[in-house]
């Protein structure tokens, strides 16, 4: 890698871009020490003996195994305070009504959960009580109960996620599903019918010295900031970068990596060419990109030939769909797509990076196909520099369905079938289900139908990350027991009942005797120690919380679900899943293997019944647009996952209720920024105040979680069940 400065990559000549609007990231590091005073030497461990539990790059303590230099990320910084923050006065929660219209981030501000706390039907608060009470009241709510438990991602390790699927299993039932169901659940489906690999194939240092990376519905400067300054490395190396998506992500226009002295002082311009698409219309856009690719004989024949089958399918498919088909649901020209279309053919390797702009739709799968599509055109799989890369946002989404913990797979990701079924029955001697359990969304739809008895949800806040918080809370009123376990309050848990509710604490990756293991974007397995500090009340890990919950309910099981701690679960992982060889002998910081290698199917061979990689024929989706509508989607801003961090996001100055608006249609509607207005679906509606953004006329955005009231909750992907994280609205002024 380079060292000699390069001007031509510079975001500006002013020093660290004064005056300029962007994120201030030393600004950040000062506010993160000043978060955790007090508490200072405890952050600094975790920092830097600790595995990051932000997004799913995976560095290990402020260094990982893409480059030897610094990374320090904001998201990381922001969830110090979650990590070493005291006890709450649990005195608060008598009478939860004073805490009642609390934001989730005041509410986490209270403290950590530091007893087991129950709350009977009809009381105003909850009591502490003993593990022992807790746990008799769980069990028995479980017994021959109809139940669902979901896990969010939130830093939740590999051992967990085992261990609580496993004990899910063990009390009948395979109602156990977690984040990935609503972040990249079409990627697990459409990647395993393709490429036989629900994975990333490639590993961060391919970015670097790649012709090209495109990035598709993926904003990598606000999801993972780390990744940026391996992009920085990219174009230092020569690397063009592209981005498809329906607004021009300033972050990813340019960017200050404040831990590389170049580009904290001139910045970095990222991308370099940028393709607007509709809300969408990702598949218009990338099937009219393949069919350029087809019709200019710039296909990888060869590539093809050897290692692909059903390419003659996908070509008739695409030569069906006639240009302005393509370029009305895409919303680009044809020699937009034509434009993509020689970067790609003019490429010797290619990295198509994606994320929740291409999955959360109810074609999300189709999206993901298309994006294969293009990949196996020209070849960009299984070589050095290329790659399909579906980035994770969350440090344990990748090995939550690896492990299990998932209502359609089971460890390994083999679905649940009686044949796989009966395999694990063999190994946990104990009647494995042999069909599939409720996803997320089907535990919510059953809660609000009254059929389901018991809800467990371990972190996560089903009034945020699902659609219509509404329909949510009546689910969540009707179980007669929800037990919720996690680390710090929600607004979910105080939700009233017409059964009791229960708070379980939970221990943090770091308070872990024996450490954890966490699987990053790149399929590294990295093990995580346990650092030394406070230790919060009377808190257990979650293994422990759902395999104990298992052997109270189920007593002549118990053997058979209990560990002694977690090297016992990776030994029985590596059991369970073959390809997580070598995870039961990761014991020491920094510790890690990668599963497959730096890239998978480097010798040509696809995951496969045949070793073939399967091209999609895949049809354009039925969006109608009336008149006057808008597309409207939801973004992320100041935030991970649904905990917001700040009201102003740094990077375009948008607030909380910010519509995100062209110009052109701002302009053709009367409406100057800052003008109130009120987007309707159907009877749903949000009241925010328009704000101009480059992003493609007809199309809009507003912030997630608040935009969530206008969310169809029925709306879902056929295969993953993934909800649809977009509506088409109507806008007036408010």
């Amino acid at each position: 890698m380079s060292k000699l400065l390069d001007p031509r990559n510079w975001a500006s000549w002013r020093p660290f871009g004064l005056g300029l609007r962007k994120p201030n990231n030393y600004l950040e590091l000062l506010k993160a020490f000043r978060a955790v005073k007090g508490r200072r030497r405890y952050a600094w461990r975790i920092l830097t003996q600790g595995t990051c539990d932000g997004c799913a790059l995976g560095t290990k303590g402020m260094r990982d195994w893409t480059m030897d230099e610094i990374h320090l990320c904001n998201i990381r910084l922001r969830l110090l305070p979650l990590n070493t923050m005291p006890a709450l006065d649990v005195s608060l929660l008598r009478d939860v009504s004073a805490l009642a219209g609390r934001r989730s981030a005041e509410l986490r501000e209270l403290g950590r959960l530091p007893y087991p706390m129950l709350r009977r039907a009809g009381e105003p608060g909850f009591a502490r009580v003993s593990w022992d009470e807790a746990l008799a009241v769980a069990a028995a709510g479980l017994r021959d109960a109809r139940f669902g438990v979901y896990l969010t991602s939130r830093g939740v390790p590999n051992e967990n996620y085992y261990a609580a699927q496993k004990a899910v299993r063990a009390l009948g039932g395979n109602n156990i599903d977690n984040a990935a169901r609503i972040c990249h659940s079409p990627s697990t489906v459409a990647l395993k019918q393709t490429v036989g690999a629900a994975a990333t194939t490639c590993s961060y240092t391919d970015w670097i010295g790649s012709d090209l990376i495109v990035f598709i519905g993926s904003n990598p400067s606000n999801n993972q900031p780390v990744a940026m300054k391996y992009l920085y490395h990219a174009k230092k190396a020569g690397t063009r970068v592209a981005m498809v998506n329906a607004y021009r992500e300033p972050g990813m226009e340019r960017y200050w990596v404040p831990s590389n002295a170049e580009s904290a002082v001139f910045g970095t311009r990222v991308t370099d060419e940028f393709f607007g698409v509709n809300v969408g219309g990702d598949i218009g856009f990338l099937n009219g990109v393949l069919k350029h690719l087809v019709e200019r004989g710039w296909v990888d024949e060869t590539f093809v030939a050897e290692r692909t089958t059903g390419f003659e399918r996908a070509r008739e498919a695409v030569a069906g769909q006639s240009w302005e088909e393509l370029e009305a649901l895409s919303g680009a020209s044809r020699e937009e797509m034509l434009r993509l279309a020689r970067l790609l053919a003019g490429a010797r390797s290619a990295v198509l990076v994606w994320s929740m702009g291409v999955t959360q739709h109810t074609f999300g799968e189709d999206n993901v196909r298309a994006v294969v599509n293009l990949a196996l055109a020209r070849g960009f799989v299984g070589r050095e520099h290329c790659g399909l890369m579906p980035i994770r946002g969350h440090s344990g989404v990748q090995g939550g369905a690896e492990m299990g913990a998932y209502a359609t797979g089971l460890p390994g990701g083999l679905p649940v079938t009686p044949e796989n079924a009966a395999r694990f029955t063999e190994l946990w001697g104990f009647e494995v289900p042999s069909t599939p359990g409720l996803t997320a969304t089907d535990m919510i739809d059953a809660a609000h139908a009254g059929e389901l008895d018991v809800l467990v949800s371990s972190g996560g806040n089903f009034l945020e990350v699902l659609p219509d918080p509404g329909y949510c809370r009546e689910a969540l009123r009707r179980p007669r027991l929800r037990v919720h376990v996690d680390i710090v309050l929600s607004s979910q848990m105080l939700v009233p009942s017409e059964g009791d509710v229960l708070l379980l604490p939970a221990q943090t990756r770091y308070e872990m005797t024996g450490g954890v293991t966490e699987t990053s974007t790149e399929r590294r397995i990295i093990f995580s120690p346990e650092v030394e500090g406070p230790r919060i009340g009377e808190a257990w890990p979650e293994w422990k919380i759902f395999t104990e919950l298992a052997a109270r309910a189920r007593p002549a099981l118990a053997s058979k679900v209990r560990f002694t701690g977690t090297p016992a679960i990776r030994e029985e992982i590596e059991r369970a899943v073959p390809f997580y060889a070598g995870i039961a002998g990761l014991g020491a910081f920094g510790d890690n293997v990668q599963y497959g290698g730096r890239r998978l199917f480097a010798d040509g061979r696809f995951q496969t019944p045949d070793g073939l990689a399967r091209f999609s024929a895949v049809p354009l989706p039925a969006l109608e647009r009336p008149d006057g509508a808008f597309m409207v989607a939801t973004r992320r801003g100041k935030q991970f996952n649904s905990m917001v961090h700040e009201r102003i996001d740094g990077f375009n100055g948008a607030a909380r209720e910010a519509v995100l608006m062209s110009a052109y249609d701002a302009d053709r509607l009367g409406l100057p920024d800052g003008t109130p207005v009120e987007l309707r679906s159907g009877e749903r509606s949000y009241r925010g105040r328009v704000l101009r953004a480059p992003i493609v006329p007809g199309n809009l955005q507003i912030h997630w979680p608040e935009g969530n009231v206008l969310l169809d909750e029925s709306r879902r992907s056929p295969d993953a069940r993934i909800p649809d994280y977009n509506a088409m609205v109507t806008v007036s002024r408010a």
